[in-house]
């Protein structure tokens, strides 16, 4: 199983999640974090570390966020793996619970 990275992270990029994977599969793109299915051991850590609740297992992804199994598996091959916490997006607080935003995912 695998944990994915799902809407919430949009626009928030928050990288606690990060500096507690053992494994180094998380990826970052311009607004947002994936996690690299092939990668991922599930242990669980980053879940509780992710400000905006924007992770999750696999198996328990919020209805209607399914697509983003997909998208974490397409990225994560085509971004750099990110290993060490950086500063949130400038304005990730105001981007916290915003419905909607998978037209802002931005690809490169």
């Amino acid at each position: 199983m695998t944990h994915v990275v799902t809407e919430n992270c949009i626009n928030c990029k928050h990288t606690d999640c990060v500096e507690v994977c053992p494994v180094d599969c998380f990826h970052e793109g311009p607004n947002f974090l994936v996690i690299d299915p092939e990668s991922c051991i599930d242990c669980t850590l980053c879940v509780a570390e992710c400000p905006v609740g924007a992770i999750f297992p696999e198996d328990d992804v919020p209805a209607g966020q399914e697509h983003f199994l997909g998208i974490n598996a397409e990225l994560a091959p085509l971004w750099p793996v990110l290993t060490a916490k950086k500063p949130a997006l400038p304005d990730a607080a105001e981007w916290d619970g915003k419905p909607n935003k998978l037209p802002l995912l931005k690809r490169e």
